[in-house]
């Protein structure tokens, strides 16, 4: 248990036997009134976003949540399998719970792993991945007004919108949340 003083950004709580986790706090002292706690929560395992005002000095149930980071292995056709980089403990994930991250996960990439209970809720990559550009059109001068795009396919099999100068084989930078082409990465 926990105060509503207490609320920080990405702290889980658990209200009405589901988990959610904090992704904005405002504490709030009208004029008029008692203060109080307004929020923005997400439900950890739906995504659902909701707002949520809580009085000040309530107390709150908060989750464990152990989040740790851990190496993605491979995929063996149901689930996807990651190693524990400190005690190397290998746990299986199923593909419900790593959603459209699937798409920007290479072998032997670090990921984090958010468990409660023994039980993965979700997987965060990092804000940003590196991926090679599988295939993609040639672009063709004239092709644009301004800042033309098409689509490329990654070697994951995600499928993005990249500027019409990238090419087959180019190595490029993704924002793994939206899907969003963040730049090309030179190559050494």
């Amino acid at each position: 248990m926990a105060s509503t003083n207490d609320l920080k950004n990405g702290l889980v709580l658990k209200i009405d036997d589901q988990l959610w986790s904090v992704v904005n706090f405002q504490h709030v002292k009208p004029g008029k009134g008692g203060a109080f706690v307004r929020t923005t929560l997400k439900n950890v395992l739906s995504g659902k976003v909701v707002d949520k005002t809580f009085n000040a000095g309530v107390k709150v149930e908060t989750a464990n949540v152990d989040r740790r980071e851990m190496t993605y292995l491979y995929d063996d056709g149901t689930d996807f399998v990651f190693m524990d980089k400190d005690t190397y403990d290998q746990l299986n994930v199923s593909r419900a719970v790593i959603g459209d991250a699937a798409d920007y996960m290479l072998e032997n990439s670090n990921v984090v792993i958010a468990r409660h209970e023994g039980e993965p809720l979700y997987v965060e990559l990092p804000a940003s991945v590196e991926l090679t550009v599988s295939h993609t059109d040639p672009g063709v001068q004239g092709d644009r007004s301004t800042g033309g795009t098409k689509p490329a396919s990654l070697e994951t099999g995600a499928e993005i919108q990249v500027p019409l100068f990238l090419n087959t084989g180019d190595k490029v930078k993704v924002d793994p949340r939206d899907g969003r082409y963040l730049g090309r990465v030179n190559s050494k």
